[in-house]
């Protein structure tokens, strides 16, 4: 018996989700688009819990029971989509609610990515967490911040630098191996070593419990993000999970180990997979499926630290992840970057007041939409400027009537920066830049070297029938009209208005 499922008894106490106040009918004059989600009108607004991991793709789900209690409490969102299968331009769009191309951030670093460009341009300064520490929230960010961040950099000041809109800061630079890093715990440079007590996931899961318990205790709303550097190579797991799971090797899916056909040029040269390059990937999906435990029993200790402060009721708790990760697909050993829904679709979990238990819901949302929809719940405006959409409407089981039905994926590439913890070679893949246009039914591919991906999703799941070359003029150029719109929209009401296609 694997060990996940003896888990599944294991202690949890869980306060039931209970119906909050009404909703105030009437938005902020001026910050979003009708239908976008009213403030709560509650005495104490609710409580926010983001987890937020690294590189999880959907199919790690099922060894996490914790993360399968969560759907079972709450919501599925079952066609979630990033803007950019990459960390740092991913993360950008998570805390501001902006596509890449309105970010800045296209990569995890030099003149077009990372923390010194998000920094650079003025997105720290928008972030949800400004936004709700203004409404008189306790705001924590706890693991990885954005690529290039480094815990001791002053950024000029006299102390070494904590962002604005964070109450409580402590966050890593390098802490992929889960030990050896330190952590900038607000202003203080603070190192952690090798032992077993040092291991990265638990050490935020146990600072993010007593920033929940201090915030309860001072009696203020709280915002805490927890985000893991797992599962994230080299796949470390802890532990007490190094002998989970023997045998298991990675998913063998229909796309495993074969090109799509009409493969695009940058990924049409690679050869079959070799008997090492499987084994290869067989022990690190294990090696992965083992590190995001720790990630499992983060959830579960944090539910249960929200039970024991009594807000498990008034509190939401997000899980999801910047980005997917391909293992094997596509005759690519492992990594990211891809347009395909290995590395694009990824996990998104909701439970919180008025949220149905085991709910789903298909609609095309994005990392975008989680800005606005944590500013919504702390009653905070939402800047006209950014391009998500609240998701509350949709939380709180509302219908999706007009919702959109089209997201955008826009990467640039090819990476090569050697210092880049995700540099992947061709094999793993590495395409040049591209932009997407992904609807619940089929995925639409523009590469600026002018070739062209389609995807019947519908009719080829696993995307492995470019159907690009088949398509009318006509059909082409809508298409192509369709993206054009989404990749130069830079407002709510133009990205929302983009969103919805007819193409």
């Amino acid at each position: 018996m694997h060990r996940f499922n003896r888990r599944m008894v294991a202690g949890l106490v869980v306060a039931s989700l209970t119906a909050l106040a009404a909703w105030n009918p009437t938005p902020a004059a001026g910050t979003d688009q009708p239908g976008d989600g009213a403030p709560l009108a509650a005495a104490t607004p609710p409580n926010i819990v983001l987890v937020l991991t690294d590189d999880l793709a959907w199919n790690l789900v099922q060894y996490m029971p914790q993360v399968q209690r969560l759907q079972q409490d709450g919501m599925t969102f079952t066609n979630y989509t990033v803007t950019d299968s990459l960390c740092c331009p991913s993360r950008s769009s998570i805390f501001t609610g902006e596509f890449p191309h309105d970010t800045g951030v296209f990569t995890n670093g030099g003149t077009d990515g990372g923390f010194a460009v998000f920094k650079g341009r003025g997105n720290e300064d928008r972030t949800f967490a400004t936004a709700l520490q203004r409404q008189g929230y306790a705001t924590a960010m706890m693991g990885k911040y954005l690529n290039g961040y480094l815990p001791g950099d002053t950024q000029g000041g006299a102390l070494p630098y904590v962002p604005p809109g964070w109450s409580d800061w402590r966050v890593a630079g390098n802490g992929y191996p889960e030990y050896d890093y330190d952590l900038n715990e607000n202003h203080t440079v603070v190192h952690y070593g090798s032992s077993p007590a040092d291991y990265l996931t638990d050490v935020v899961s146990g600072k993010g419990r007593a920033f929940i318990r201090d915030s309860v205790a001072a009696g203020k709303p709280f915002l805490l993000e927890i985000a893991t550097f797992a599962p994230h190579g080299p796949f470390t797991p802890a532990p007490e999970d190094l002998t989970d799971f023997p045998g298991l090797t990675a998913p063998r899916t229909p796309a495993f180990n074969k090109l799509p056909a009409d493969a695009p040029s940058w990924l049409a040269g690679n050869e079959p997979l070799t008997a090492a390059e499987k084994t290869a990937i067989d022990t690190n999906f294990r090696k992965r499926a083992q590190s995001v435990q720790a990630v499992d029993r983060l959830i579960r200790d944090v539910r249960t630290q929200l039970a024991a402060s009594g807000v498990a009721g008034d509190t939401y708790l997000v899980f999801t992840s910047d980005n997917g990760f391909h293992m094997g697909e596509y005759r690519l050993t492992q990594g990211k970057m891809t347009a395909f829904d290995t590395d694009v679709r990824v996990p998104l979990i909701v439970i919180g007041p008025g949220v149905a238990a085991g709910s789903t819901r298909p609609e095309i949302v994005q990392n975008i939409d989680l800005a606005p929809t944590f500013q919504r719940i702390g009653a905070a405006a939402v800047d006209p400027n950014i391009n998500g959409r609240s998701l509350l409407p949709l939380l709180n089981g509302e219908p999706a009537t007009g919702w959109r039905n089209a997201s955008l994926i826009e990467h640039r590439g090819p990476n090569q920066a050697a210092d880049d913890p995700d540099l992947q070679a061709v094999r793993a893949g590495n395409p040049v830049t591209y932009s997407a246009l992904r609807t619940a039914s089929y995925t639409y591919v523009e590469y600026t070297d002018g070739e062209r991906e389609y995807y019947d999703r519908t009719a080829d799941p696993y995307q492995l029938n470019n159907l690009a070359g088949t398509l009318t003029a006509t059909r082409r150029a809508a298409l192509h009209a369709a993206l054009d719109a989404l990749v130069n929209c830079h407002t709510q009401s133009a990205c929302w208005t983009a969103g919805h296609v007819t193409a």
